[in-house]
């Protein structure tokens, strides 16, 4: 196993570097966050221990007392801010080979089927562990000690009951978090049902990592649209043409069929589908009990993905609201190409702000453009070409 490698630069050093050359503008606010950031690479610089450079070094490693953990941070503030691009720089600088940067309902989906595979293992006797969660934590952590979430949320119920167990388990044994967020732990889960039996992650959470908040006066994201036309509103004729045309276009040459994926003893029906290209109604995807997983599933098939349809999402709605959003997120951090048409605009689509979905809301919308931004669209191809 080849060493890991000595990094030179900081999370701060790295703003200013793009700075002076005109790639990003001064933001104290981001620079305060950096240096934040700065602290814990250090900290994982210290505890590395002694390379083969000194011949007893690793004998006398093995002899060191366990350090004390390190505290993690978490990030929250408005949608736009540069949250993602400094948790991408520290990602990268890192000092430590077993760290995992994942979207937050990607890693969730992935816990989920950990515990699934466990209850099997116990039911057909092959383990006499009952409780799952002190398995699968020591599983995680043996791949990474290091965890980063962008955009960290929690809308389910499901999530939310197991966090406070699993990252109890995970702290304990040393798991350092480092998390964006739109909302300060306090609002995390925000009218969530059974929200009680969720506080107690909140406290964890708290114990564990430094909370900051980046408030940015610019919206970089906004910044970089230029509107093309792969989101189409209102819905008329005139839009059902142009996701037609669209889609003739991409599906040109290949062949034209429904498809099934298969999830863990359920299918995800594709309405229509040529090649890595698929094309759903709203209802197929956010009006069938649906969630992130299948999201995933659908998200690493296809790169491109239309979706006709999209309605005004009022409190009647509140769980395809829900689904949405994670539709959104999950299509988002895989780079995948979105066409849409909708009812409206996408700041006009959630009709009443209010709970949860509401502040997810504000970060959905911010996604719905920047997917039609040519940075992401560009960031898309040179992706697609180097599989």
């Amino acid at each position: 196993m080849q060493p890991m490698p000595d990094y030179a630069l900081s999370v701060s050093e790295q703003l200013t570097s793009q700075t002076s050359v005109g790639n990003l503008r001064a933001d104290p606010e981001q620079m305060s966050v950096a240096k934040q950031l700065d602290r814990i690479l250090a900290q994982l610089k210290e505890e590395r221990p002694a390379t083969k450079a000194s011949a007893l070094g690793w004998m006398f490693a093995k002899r060191r007392p366990k350090q004390a953990s390190i505290r993690g941070l978490y990030v929250h503030g408005s949608v736009g801010r540069g949250k993602t691009m400094l948790m991408d720089l520290f990602f990268k600088l890192a000092p430590i080979e077993k760290k995992r940067r994942a979207h937050f309902h990607e890693f969730m989906a992935d816990v989920h089927a950990r515990v699934h595979a466990h209850r099997q293992k116990l039911k057909n006797g092959e383990t006499k562990q009952s409780d799952p969660v002190p398995p699968v934590a020591e599983a995680l952590m043996a791949e990474a000690r290091l965890l980063c979430f962008d955009e960290f949320s929690v809308t389910d119920i499901t999530d939310a009951m197991i966090l406070s167990r699993l990252f109890s388990e995970l702290f304990d044994r040393g798991c350092i978090l480092v998390a964006t967020s739109n909302v300060e732990p306090r609002n995390l889960y925000r009218d969530g049902l059974n929200r009680g039996l969720f506080l107690p992650f909140i406290d964890i959470l708290e114990k564990y990592v430094d909370v900051v908040s980046l408030d940015s006066p610019t919206d970089y994201r906004m910044e970089k649209i230029s509107r093309l036309p792969v989101y189409m509103a209102p819905l008329s004729e005139e839009t059902e043409r142009g996701m037609d045309d669209a889609w003739a276009e991409l599906s040109s040459g290949k062949h034209v069929s429904s498809d099934e994926i298969q999830m863990k003893g359920r299918t995800v029906h594709v309405p229509r589908a040529a090649g890595d290209v698929a094309r759903f109604n709203f209802s197929d995807l956010c009006e069938k009990p649906l969630g992130a997983s299948d999201f995933l599933a659908v998200a690493e098939r296809y790169d491109t993905v239309f979706v006709d349809n999209i309605p005004h999402l009022g409190p009647e709605r509140r769980n395809e609201t829900k689904r949405f959003i994670t539709l959104i997120d999950t299509f988002y951090d895989k780079g995948v190409r979105l066409y849409a048409s909708a009812v409206s605009a996408p700041e006009a689509l959630l009709t009443e702000k209010k709970g949860v979905e509401g502040f997810e809301f504000d970060r959905t919308v911010s996604r719905l453009f920047e997917m039609r931004s040519k940075e992401y669209l560009s960031k898309h191809t040179a992706t697609q070409s180097e599989m």
